[in-house]
């Protein structure tokens, strides 16, 4: 792991005092805001208990990592395709299922951790390389491009605003200016759609000032009421492998934040430490119907700007997150945005997400001279986008009365893993070996 050398003073909270401690937790929330309080307005997913559980799980997150990393859980992008697959319109009666099938995925941050720990980062990742995440994550990004166009198409001059604002922002933006473009950019885009009066804000003044942010019928609970056997099947095969971007997410933040505090947290508290404290997190808010939670790359950006790395003043900013979710009037305020405003951020963000997947394969210098790793990515790809945008959408297994759905996605990530497994690498001698890439 390579580190960065630090220039200028670093600062302790208690040496900044309290004033300015209260303003640096802001700041780290409303970092994370923009991009997390996004993901319920895409999937329908509950505002209120997206900000709660975003601040009960970074604390929880802390707890397990021994309160020495200083990182913001947030919304996870990595899942949308899986709550689109199973509630394609954000239908309530629906999402409960795909959050089960989130929350199940945390299974797969345990299994993780547990041969991390026994077995040593190295070895358990040669199984992850990037010949196959990074497909995967450029996947993620390119089957969710069909939602953000169709948002965009109900108003592209507010669609563009927020485009404009966060290219502007990210290439010649200053300060917190840099670090908060989605925010910014859903802010102006909003006004214009006010100023085109096309915001309904009947819900808001209808909206309680205070209430709580978990509704029964939200949370997974709900679903045993009168179960679908065939959904919860579906939705849990679905989701799972969704996992895998999400936990190679969270190993690259680890690392970025280890860099950026010149301290190795690999080691101490240990990357098993902090995949625990992830898949908990996630586990919790699915289960109570908030979207998955993963490390956040804007919050290591802040570390970088204010040179304050202290953990409790990331702890403080998930207090406010937490306070900020007992208003239903600041809920009502989020869900008024226009589709066209999210729509505009999701184009950059979705191409984001496939832009990631790109820069995994160019940085880990994956070869594709060698034939295997040319089948590998080329089946991820072709298999995820092809099998989204076919006629079925999935590809559905009948077991007797209960049918069962494999996204694109799902099937591309098994295929993959496997191949990598069990298909030769040569290696420059001319000889073959198994899966030399990933040394």
């Amino acid at each position: 792991m390579t580190k960065t050398t630090i220039t200028g003073p670093v600062y302790d909270a208690r040496e900044l005092g309290t004033p300015k401690t209260l303003v640096l937790g802001v700041q780290h929330m409303f970092a994370m805001f923009g991009s997390t309080v996004l993901v319920p307005q895409l999937t329908g997913l509950s505002v209120s208990a997206t900000l709660l559980f975003a601040g009960l799980g970074t604390l929880l997150f802390h707890l397990f990592s021994k309160r020495k990393v200083p990182a913001f859980l947030g919304s996870s992008f990595a899942f949308l395709a899986g709550y689109f697959a199973i509630a394609p319109h954000g239908e309530k009666e629906l999402l409960p299922y795909a959050c089960l099938g989130v929350a199940c995925s945390a299974i797969l941050y345990f299994i993780l951790a547990g041969f991390i720990k026994v077995f040593g980062v190295k070895k358990v990742m040669k199984f992850f390389p990037p010949v196959v995440t990074g497909p995967i994550i450029v996947s993620i990004g390119l089957t969710l491009s069909q939602s953000a166009v169709n948002s965009c198409s109900t108003n592209w001059i507010i669609a563009l605003v927020a485009i404009l604002v966060i290219v502007v922002l990210n290439i010649w933006g200053k300060g917190m200016v840099k670090i908060l473009p989605i925010l910014l950019a859903a802010i102006a885009s909003y006004i214009v759609a006010v100023l085109m009066g096309k915001v309904d804000f009947s819900p808001v003044a209808n909206a309680s000032w205070i209430g709580l942010p978990v509704k029964a019928e939200d949370t997974v609970f709900s679903i045993f009421k009168n179960p679908d056997t065939s959904l919860i099947i579906t939705s849990i095969i679905t989701i799972m492998p969704l996992a895998i971007a999400t936990m190679m997410e969270h190993i690259g933040d680890i690392a970025a934040i280890s860099s950026t505090v010149n301290k190795n947290f690999f080691d101490d508290p240990g990357l098993h430490r902090t995949l625990l404290g992830d898949g908990l997190a996630t586990l919790a808010a699915s289960i109570f119907g908030a979207p998955a939670n993963t490390t956040y790359g804007e919050n290591t950006g802040v570390l970088t700007l204010s040179k304050v790395y202290d953990p409790r003043v990331i702890r403080l900013a998930a207090c406010f997150a937490i306070l900020f979710s007992f208003s239903p009037k600041f809920a009502a305020l989020i869900s008024c945005m226009p589709a066209a405003t999210v729509g505009g951020i999701s184009i950059v963000l979705y191409g984001m997400i496939s832009a990631v997947g790109v820069r995994n394969i160019v940085e880990s210098q994956v070869n594709f001279k060698e034939s295997r790793n040319v089948i590998i990515a080329a089946l991820i790809l072709v298999l995820s986008i092809g099998i989204k945008f076919s006629a079925a959408g999935a590809i559905n297994i009948h077991c007797g009365s209960i049918t069962i759905g494999l996204s694109g996605l799902a099937v591309a990530s098994l295929v993959g893993i496997i191949l990598n497994a069990i298909l030769p690498a040569r290696s420059e001698s001319g000889e073959t070996s198994i899966k030399k890439d990933v040394e």
